[in-house]
């Protein structure tokens, strides 16, 4: 993304660091006079590497921000990434926990601690200032929150604070399978099939053993039957997100749901979840995400 000319100074700077990206916010309190990305993420970087593509992309928009904090959150505070950020354990309150990274002299950077729940064991990192965001929204928000992705967490909240909360590598199991697998031959990505979506999360979620012989059946199917490759994508989808339903039944089961995420995967649950009774509420990731920061932001002078 291209510099942007801002003619007022910004107070703070937000950062969501993720394994693939960086994108980076100007801000003046809630605020956004301009944001840029690069694709230099913790999964290209060294330890050491982190504090000059910070400077670098700061760089780019053109003006002298020396001493102008950054907030972070996401995998820059991995045991991988720049400094590591502790996980804090569960139940908690997602809100504005920071660690400040040591020896960058052109400015204070903080990052967002992570979350980790012991039995049975889970983590998230990044997923926790969304939360914040959410709560920074809606105070009072009592319910389970799903955030779907490469790896969705289902998170249990009541009273402000994360009770529990579940990972399903559901994204993640998408893409190895859709392109790495037989399958790769039998599915187009590029269009949808509600109906196929529908009636293939309604087999996984109502018998996940049986329909697990549904994934070769979409090789058979093409091979035999001529199955439509977008019908195909469609019912590996719903498929996945049908067993990840019967996996985290006894967290949305009766809830109200909160989803924070894209707007093409967060439709796919909102969808499913509506099938079985569940209303849901959408809020879209990056304002989310900016809230969270926003409210750690806010939490800077408290940080040690």
């Amino acid at each position: 993304m291209s510099a942007a000319d801002i003619s007022a100074t910004p107070e703070w700077i937000a950062a969501d660091w993720g394994t693939t990206h960086l994108r980076l916010w100007a801000m003046r309190g809630q605020n956004v006079l301009s944001k840029r990305s690069c694709d230099q993420g913790m999964g290209r970087l060294s330890p050491a590497q982190f504090g000059p593509v910070l400077e670098a992309e700061i760089a780019q928009w053109g003006a002298d921000w020396a001493g102008i904090p950054v907030v972070a959150c996401g995998m820059v505070g991995s045991r991988q990434g720049w400094s590591e950020a502790p996980y804090h354990p569960t139940p908690t309150d997602p809100r504005a926990h920071l660690i400040r990274v040591p020896d960058h002299a052109p400015r204070p950077v903080y990052i967002a601690c992570g979350i980790r729940q012991d039995d049975p064991p889970d983590v998230m990192r990044g997923e926790e200032t969304q939360i914040a965001g959410l709560l920074a929204q809606t105070p009072d928000f009592d319910g389970v929150v799903c955030l779907p992705g490469t790896h969705t967490k289902w998170v249990r909240l009541r009273a402000g604070r994360i009770e529990r909360f579940q990972s399903c590598m559901t994204g993640e199991l998408f893409e190895l399978i859709s392109q790495q697998s037989v399958l790769r031959h039998t599915l187009d990505l590029q269009g949808s099939d509600l109906s196929a979506f529908d009636a293939a999360c309604a087999e996984a979620l109502g018998d996940p053993a049986r329909a697990y012989g549904g994934l070769f059946a979409l090789r058979a199917a093409a091979l035999l039957n001529g199955l439509d490759p977008i019908s195909a994508a469609s019912r590996l989808s719903g498929l996945l997100i049908g067993w990840e339903l019967a996996a985290t039944r006894d967290l949305w089961s009766g809830q109200t749901a909160a989803l924070i995420g894209t707007a093409k995967l967060a439709a796919l649950y909102a969808r499913a979840l509506g099938a079985n009774g569940v209303q849901t509420q959408d809020y879209p990731a990056e304002p989310t995400t900016l809230a969270g920061l926003h409210a750690a932001w806010k939490t800077i002078g408290a940080c040690p």
